[in-house]
């Protein structure tokens, strides 16, 4: 079953997140050998495109749409 067209726009809003949130997590290794303060505000960053990608899951889930294949 294919999704309205109308949730079209926030699955593409949550693929971005969800593609930010694992270039932000790849982030984390490149800033280990710059210091504890990169490593935090790396781990920082990436919480919040978490946090982001989590937020669309959810919005998606309550209009039905499941995106796990």
């Amino acid at each position: 079953m294919n999704p309205p067209i109308a949730h079209a726009e926030l699955i593409a809003t949550f693929r971005r997140s969800e593609a930010d949130a694992a270039h932000k997590l790849g982030l984390i290794k490149a800033a280990a050998h710059k210091g504890p303060k990169a490593i935090q505000a790396a781990t920082e960053t990436a919480a919040k495109a978490a946090k982001r990608r989590d937020s669309f899951a959810k919005k998606l889930g309550d209009l039905g749409v499941n995106l796990k294949d």
